[in-house]
């Protein structure tokens, strides 16, 4: 019986191939995932959160950033590249490359139906390492659907869903919200 040989990347080295290559790789435990581009509904949606949340965090010391960031999961070798994902004050880097976070307060993944389960599951059990992070938000691509977790003062996380483009989802951590009607913009 044969195997197929196993290779363990260093985070080091998978920075160093990431920040050559031409197209996005995730990265756990010492594998390179890579990931498959974004449809076009995909990437409206994601739009949109980030102008809805960006306009309302203008004068405030936050930042909005789209999917070209990375994010470090703390104490594992775990880089995720999440659609959107948002930073209070400042922005706290890897490194001089200064293209992996270290603290978001929300993360925002887009859904399809080859994430889904993963994002929900293994990706949300990651960053619920993060100590910055207090809201995650799942947006299905499919449906009018967001699914959003908030993090509580005993580090358990509250669930809710809306179901609907009246629907808004309010974010206590940035004091703001995001209307439904918004996210969906344009993508019938």
């Amino acid at each position: 019986m044969s195997s197929l040989p196993s290779y363990y990347l260093s985070p080091e080295e998978y920075l160093a191939i990431e920040r050559q290559a031409e197209h996005k790789s995730e990265y756990v435990d010492g594998t390179m995932y890579a990931m498959a581009g974004g449809s076009e509904r995909h990437n409206l949606i994601a739009a949109n959160i980030i102008i809805s949340i960006g306009i309302q965090l203008r004068n405030r010391p936050c930042r909005v950033y789209p999917s070209d960031l990375k994010v470090r999961v703390p104490n594992s070798k775990r880089f995720f590249y999440p659609d959107v994902s948002v930073v209070c004050g400042d922005t706290k880097f890897a490194d001089d490359e200064r293209d992996v976070i270290l603290n978001p307060i929300l993360i925002v993944e887009v859904l399809s139906e080859s994430t889904a389960a993963y994002d929900r599951g293994k990706k949300f059990l990651s960053y619920q390492q993060i100590d910055s992070l207090q809201e995650y938000l799942l947006v299905s691509q499919d449906e009018v659907i967001v699914e959003h977790y908030v993090r509580q003062d005993n580090d358990t996380w509250l669930y809710t869903k809306a179901i609907g483009l009246e629907e808004t989802i309010i974010l206590p951590s940035l004091e703001c919200e995001v209307a439904l009607r918004d996210i969906y913009d344009k993508t019938t």
